[in-house]
């Protein structure tokens, strides 16, 4: 553990900065309950309950860890200067706890705090980011809907987020490789000046660290786990058709902590990516209502509802560097792709129960690399020379690999731990074996 941070990391904050990345974290926070109302809906009445759990469970774990070590792992080496381990991850003992973010110093009669450069405190920040590896977590069990045991999925949370996504985050948006520094894969294909790659790569609010993650996790866990009891001949019905369209609002409602909280300030940028980030899900709506139309002849509130959560999750990487404009293509593309995609797993045989991977990791490849065709002056159609579209494919690459490898391999060290719950319990209903509950009286 660092015992004195250094004096640089100390400085002012701005109340009004501060006020709204508070707020945000609220918002962010809010979006795990979202989610386990528009999954919960999504589920059948006999496992409702379990999908929910899953949701609010993950609450529980990461919070702790990230406050435990989570932060550190992550971010740590721009507050404390010590190098980290190959740009992968930071120290997770430097700042273990978290305490020292509430350091003080005097220094020519005024009271400095740990902000670390910017304009917020750092234990702020830390807060604001503690959500978003909550969301991250919570987003995967989707696909495990009624056939996982709590227990391990809980065991799941703490190993996966310490092994998968804190360096990840570290690693995107903490300085680490696949950064905008010096030492990042996007100075070494590009070149770098004044010590920052040339051709950053983007993802400002969590396109690569939260969906494509999320995405593939939830892609490896299906294939490993197995399908569900009765998979590709029972009808798998949503059970609360409300509850979907309430989801998709609290979490259209909470993502914009999730997106504009990512600016870190109160400023013109943070309004542009408000705007961004409802043209994208409006037009997103849109796109997958047409497909529906032209496919099945009739337009659903439940596919509007997923239009909505793809439309978020394309826009998330790119709000920042797009316009209004282009914000709406992008949505209105992710909109019709994720529509089409969610019928893969019919084609691959593979159980992604609530379509994590056809909402979450196809929206969030097309945000991720939309950008490189999308963004303002660098983007390849909107006035670019195609080495941003060059480094976002590589990014989305990179992730796809590194989150693959690493949740099989933590996949199957679970294993003796048991990942399914019996086929009996599976049929009577998850939530009378493993919570004791059911969320409906019988008749």
């Amino acid at each position: 553990m660092v015992l004195a941070l250094p004096t640089e990391s100390f400085g002012t904050f701005d109340t009004g900065d501060t006020a709204w990345i508070l707020t945000s974290a609220a918002l962010v926070l809010l979006m795990t309950p979202g989610l386990a109302f528009f999954y919960g809906g999504l589920s059948r009445g006999k496992s409702v309950l379990n999908m929910m759990m899953m949701s609010f469970g993950s609450m529980a774990t990461v919070s702790v860890v990230y406050v435990l070590w989570g932060f550190s792992m992550a971010f740590s080496s721009s507050i404390t200067n010590d190098d980290d381990f190959a740009g992968i991850f930071a120290n997770p003992f430097s700042l273990f706890g978290s305490d020292q973010l509430t350091n003080t110093i005097e220094q020519g009669g005024e009271t400095l705090y740990v902000t670390g450069g910017g304009s917020i405190p750092s234990i702020v920040f830390m807060g604001f980011q503690l959500t978003f590896a909550v969301i991250t977590v919570a987003l995967i069990s989707g696909a495990l809907a009624e056939r996982v045991k709590f227990s391990t999925w809980l065991v799941f949370t703490v190993v996966w987020t310490t092994v998968v996504y804190f360096p990840l985050s570290h690693m995107v948006w903490g300085g680490g490789i696949m950064s905008g520094a010096e030492r990042g894969f996007a100075s070494w294909i590009f070149g770098s000046e004044d010590g920052e790659a040339k051709v950053a790569p983007v993802d400002f609010a969590g396109g690569t660290v939260v969906h494509i993650n999320a995405g593939v996790a939830a892609l490896v866990l299906a294939v490993i786990i197995g399908k569900r009891v009765g998979f590709g001949r029972t009808a798998y019905r949503p059970h609360n058709i409300p509850f979907v369209m309430l989801g998709a609002a609290l979490l259209w409602f909470g993502w914009f902590g999730f997106n504009v909280g990512s600016e870190l300030a109160a400023d013109m940028t943070a309004g542009l990516v408000w705007v961004n980030t409802t043209a994208a899900t409006a037009a997103a709506i849109l796109g997958w209502l047409a497909v529906e139309l032209i496919r099945d002849k009739h337009a659903t509130s439940v596919g509007a509802a997923s239009g909505i959560v793809a439309g978020l999750v394309a826009i998330t990487p790119a709000c920042g560097a797009l316009t209004p404009v282009g914000s709406l293509i992008l949505g209105a593309v992710a909109g019709a792709l994720a529509a089409v995609a969610i019928g893969l797993k019919n084609k691959f045989g593979y159980d992604d129960s609530l379509d994590v991977v056809g909402v979450h990791l196809v929206a969030g490849l097309w945000g991720t690399i939309g950008i490189g065709l999308l963004a303002k002056g660098d983007g390849l159609f909107w006035g670019g020379d195609g080495k941003l579209l060059v480094v976002q494919f590589v990014i989305a690459l990179f992730a796809l690999v590194f989150t693959g490898v690493l949740t099989a391999a933590i996949a199957y060290a679970l294993k003796p731990l048991g990942w399914r719950v019996s086929d009996e319990d599976e049929k009577v209903g998850i939530d009378e074996a493993e919570h004791a509950e059911t969320a409906y009286e019988s008749a």
